[in-house]
């Protein structure tokens, strides 16, 4: 790993303020440091483009919260290259490195000393009049949602072409393993480890009680069709990413044929991290 990409949080100071002594110390110990441009505009250094930064690096080192992993999760794609998460945000399930650990961290994990996790991550294709229109990766979810003044909405969901339910709710979430501690956790899903082959659907306020979230195999397809008449129903992606839905579009939900791959602290306890971020055990 001697080529080393640093991606921000866009519109905060802290990852420029970071940077002003990282990169020096990075370039120190002989590596080769690509920084994203927006992030250093006011440093006087060289910066790359985000979306090139992926196919000139080893690795990425993000600075800021979970949202901004996910986005360059996104952006890595199907380029396996591993990312290390400095959190400067709230809650940070993803991004597992303080800011105060930043030097020792990567340095451990540019000796090769801590471990790398593979998380799977979902596509999502949207068909309309039988035509794919959009297709979409995630890493944490796909969610099929209505907008604040529609009533509920009827998605006839299917997985493996065996037809489930027709879910009367406010919307569904389909999660990976990631992205259980996220919307879906929320909705009343179960938290799923972040390493297993799981996918898990979590109905929003559905209407009938005892339609409960589900935990299926990750080769499994979930597809769903709108079938409600309003004009108001969105798909969402990683909580980041929106797309307008018309009655009947078709959304077909898989495990996608890459992974992302999230470099770990080597002292990482991912229950410590529960107890923490989810106040376990506190009144």
């Amino acid at each position: 790993m001697k080529r080393i990409g640093i991606i921000g949080k866009a519109g905060r100071p802290e990852p420029a303020e970071i940077l002003k002594e990282f990169i020096p110390w990075l370039e120190s110990k002989g590596y080769a440091v690509f920084p994203d441009s927006e992030t250093v505009s006011n440093l006087n250094i060289q910066g790359f483009s985000r979306t090139e930064i992926p196919s000139m690096v080893d690795v990425i080192v993000v600075l800021g919260g979970d949202g901004t992993m996910l986005g360059v999760a996104r952006l890595v794609g199907d380029k396996g290259i591993p990312i290390l998460g400095v959190n400067l945000g709230g809650l940070g399930f993803i991004t597992e490195v303080n800011r105060e650990e930043i030097f020792d961290a990567v340095e451990k994990m540019l000796s090769g000393s801590c471990s790398v996790e593979e998380r799977i991550m979902l596509t999502a294709f949207v068909v309309r009049h039988g035509e794919k229109i959009a297709d979409f990766v995630v890493l944490n979810d796909v969610v099929v949602n209505k907008g604040a003044p529609a009533r509920i909405i009827d998605l006839e969901t299917y997985i493996n072409n065996s037809y489930v339910t027709t879910f009367k709710a406010d919307g569904l979430i389909i999660a990976t393993p990631t992205g259980s501690t996220a919307y879906s956790l929320s909705a009343g899903g179960p938290i799923l480890y972040p390493t297993l082959n799981s996918i898990v659907l979590t109905p929003i306020c559905p209407h009938t009680l005892t339609n409960r979230p589900i935990v299926l195999p990750d080769d499994f397809t979930v597809e769903i069709i709108v079938r409600s008449e309003s004009e108001d129903v969105f798909l969402t992606l990683d909580g980041q990413v929106g797309f307008s839905l018309k009655k009947d579009d078709i959304i077909e939900i898989k495990k996608a044929a890459f992974t992302t791959q999230l470099l770990i602290p080597c002292e990482r306890d991912y229950f410590q991290i529960l107890r923490t971020k989810l106040k376990w055990g506190e009144r």
